[in-house]
């Protein structure tokens, strides 16, 4: 008992007076161009040493043991779990065969995890395919990713993943006896790779191969290969049929993912796309027919420059969506007997108001999506008599998805999304211009929502542009109220924050607060030219956005300094990182989850080459500049009083390098003179934070929210007042 109570007063003051050890830098002196860096903590970079393992892991623990003590964090894990029991079971990842097959991941209310099932039919029986706690009994928890049937349902691959790594393996499972099949692919990442595209006649598909799995090793995202595997083939043994060593004629760098599917609209073609952390690439095509042969005679179809945001195929014509030369993008077509995107057919041009994002076909000619500040979505169909007409929606939405079969079928679901409310799905019939409800997941309304509202309005920036913003809050919005104030940014790769059920956003809303959603410059909310706001030389932008935004919610009355807190992740890091650098006086508690928080040493990570095509390379003189004035470590000053901060990371992220964060963290504790406490949890068995199980995702939302309600004064979210005694 004496032992047990020295504990708690030795972390009781660890708790109040912030003092934690500080890891030992060991400074790197590096000169880019007349510009020389001091990195004082460039041995974290070294995430193998078992002293910045030992560091990371007390970090870790110090961080659990004060989120843990904060008050009602349990209340957040058992609030989750109590909405999301009203759902009954969840339905992601949904596929739909031609021949009307439906296949599944579905989650009852008590499970952790998904499991794969399948129905002939929306009302079909359904039936239990496969399920990830059986696979490999080492003691791993194992999630599926991504699935992809062939095209009458026969097989089906599905990927798996452990410890949210993304990374994993694929299996092979013939649908009708339910087994798997003896092949174990692996070398893959389909669910961010393109995926799997099976080949006409069902006998295997298409996938990214990765050489080097390991992605702390300095090979990992290079030199990978398209290739095809045969059902029955040693998996072990690779038929590429685009790669960097087999195609030099193509010019490929060893960072570019050659990515090549079957159109399900025409599979006489491959398409190839060399993509990357790029919003445009070159593409190129052959003939399904020429799979069989030595060497594929891969032919130019666009060019990047040609700025092709998104295409259909219809017989051998290509319909596209353009940005080049436009604001808000324009619909064309193009033969594929003979591309030509330089003199290509406009058939719908530009809109005033509205960016054209996406375009889809089916037997009944094409349909486009727009959207208005990214956060208000249109349905048009455009029709035998070349003429354009707005489809009413059913209910309004923030965002649509849309979903066809092939062009043999007019099937076409339409799914809405919205800021407060559950997605709809809906089946479109064209003829008689209707929508039918097809939910695949139950629509529960909870009554603790019912009084919360979205403003969608705009915040003028520092050179006077318009920022979309939108805003949840619970019942009224009062000036001078003062509530907590929850902000979110992202703003890079042309990635738009379209309106989602944010469940966790309506949480904060019906515990007092309001949750701000920016979209600043650097995302597709307002077309490519908002993209190229926030991008390399003007990246600025993004984060100058974010602050007036914060300020417009100030000067609103709304809510102040104090009551700030901000929640950037990934790409988001950027913003966030460089708006506490920049305006620590700004907000009280800051949130940065698997951020990119020191960009000038992105180069020297795994997916530091690929992610140069958006922030820039440390070899260009310019492209330095701009890469040493959006890193947010760099610009951690001695002395300054920052706020309190959580940087949550993950060890095995195969996105952005755990000493990322870890680095920003050391160097924050050691720099700043505040009393607020600056936290870094690692999860050793994570990544990037996608793929993680029920449990795990409900405990890392409870710290988040925990963590900023505490530092935004919440009375229900202090410390425990066990920890004082």
């Amino acid at each position: 008992m004496k032992y047990i109570i020295t504990f708690l007063i030795f972390c009781n003051h660890i708790l109040f007076s912030q003092t934690q050890p500080v890891f030992k830098p060991t400074p790197s002196t590096d000169q880019y161009f007349e510009r020389k860096i001091i990195d004082e903590y460039r041995n974290i970079e070294n995430v193998k040493d078992s002293s910045v393992i030992d560091w990371m892991k007390g970090q870790n623990n110090y961080a659990n043991f004060i989120l843990q003590s904060i008050s009602s964090r349990q209340y957040l894990i058992d609030k989750l779990g109590e909405m999301d029991s009203k759902n009954e079971y969840s339905i992601s990842y949904l596929q739909i065969t031609d021949n009307d097959k439906y296949f599944y991941l579905k989650r009852q209310v008590k499970e952790n995890i998904p499991k794969l099932y399948v129905r002939n039919g929306f009302n079909g029986k359904e039936e239990l395919l496969f399920t990830s706690s059986e696979y490999k009994k080492n003691n791993k928890e194992y999630v599926i990713n991504y699935i992809k049937p062939n095209y009458d349902g026969s097989k089906i691959v599905v990927a798996l993943t452990e410890g949210g790594k993304e990374i994993g393996e694929m299996i092979i499972i013939d649908v009708e006896k339910k087994n798997i099949l003896p092949y174990t692919i692996t070398h893959c990442w389909p669910s961010d790779g393109g995926g799997v595209s099976w080949l006409p006649d069902n006998s295997g598909f298409i996938y990214l191969y990765y050489p080097i799995m390991d992605n702390k090793s300095d090979l990992f995202l290079k030199n990978m290969a398209a290739v095809v595997y045969k059902i029955g083939d040693d998996p072990e043994q690779i038929h590429p049929i685009l790669s960097r060593k087999d195609y030099l004629e193509l010019n490929l760098k060893e960072e570019d993912f050659p990515i090549v599917s079957i159109n399900k609209s025409n599979q006489n073609y491959l398409i190839a796309k060399i993509g990357g952390a790029a919003n445009f690439s070159d593409t190129y095509y052959a003939y399904s027919s020429e799979l069989n042969s030595q060497h594929i005679n891969w032919k130019p179809l666009y060019k990047k420059e040609d700025k092709v945001v998104d295409y259909t195929l219809v017989k051998d014509d290509l319909y596209y969506v353009g940005a080049k030369g436009t604001k808000n993008n324009f619909v064309a077509h193009t033969s594929l007997k003979s591309p030509n995107f330089s003199q290509s057919q406009i058939i719908i041009n530009e809109m005033k108001d509205e960016v054209i994002g996406a375009v889809y076909s089916t037997k009944d000619g094409l349909f486009i999506t727009t959207t208005k500040n990214g956060v208000e979505a249109k349905f048009y169909f455009y029709n035998s008599q070349k003429k354009l007409q707005e489809i009413i929606l059913p209910i309004s939405a923030g965002n649509i998805n849309l979903t066809t079969k092939s062009n043999s079928y007019s099937d076409l679901w339409v799914t809405c999304s919205g800021w407060n409310s559950p997605d709809r799905r809906y089946k479109y019939n064209v003829s008689e211009n209707k929508f039918v409800p097809e939910n695949v997941n139950p629509i529960v309304e909870f009554s603790d929502f019912k009084d919360v509202k979205v403003l969608e309005t705009t915040a003028k920036s520092h050179d006077g542009k318009d920022i979309p913003l939108s805003i949840i809050y619970n019942k009224e919005l009062k000036p001078k109220e003062k509530l907590p104030l929850l902000v979110l940014g992202y703003g890079a790769y042309s990635n738009s924050y379209s309106p989602f059920y944010a469940r966790i956003a309506l949480l904060w809303a019906i515990k007092g607060g309001i949750v701000a959603y920016t979209h600043v410059r650097g995302g597709g909310e307002k077309g490519e030219e908002w993209h190229l706001g926030g991008f390399k030389k003007t990246k600025p932008n993004s984060w100058k956005d974010f602050i007036s935004c914060i300020e417009f919610m100030h000067e609103k009355g709304y809510s102040n300094p104090s009551k700030t807190a901000i929640w950037g992740i990934s790409a988001g890091g950027i913003i966030v990182g460089r708006t506490m650098t920049e305006r620590p006086d700004l907000i009280k508690a800051v949130i940065v989850a698997a951020g990119t928080l020191n960009t000038v040493r992105g180069e020297a990570s795994p997916n530091g080459a690929n992610s140069v095509k958006e922030f820039g390379t440390v070899k260009d003189k310019d492209e330095f500049g701009y890469l040493y004035e959006m890193d947010s470590y760099l610009h951690i000053k001695k002395g300054v009083k920052y706020p309190a901060t959580l940087i949550t990371t993950g060890y095995n992220d195969p996105r952005v390098p755990v000493w990322m964060s870890a680095k920003f963290a050391a160097k924050l504790i050691a720099d700043n003179t505040s009393n607020n406490p600056i936290l870094l949890k690692v999860d050793f068995d994570g990544g990037h934070g996608r793929d993680n199980t029920k449990k795990k995702a409900y405990e890392e939302i409870a710290d988040i929210f925990a963590f900023a309600l505490w530092q935004l004064g919440h009375p229900d979210y202090q410390p425990k007042e066990s920890v004082n005694k």
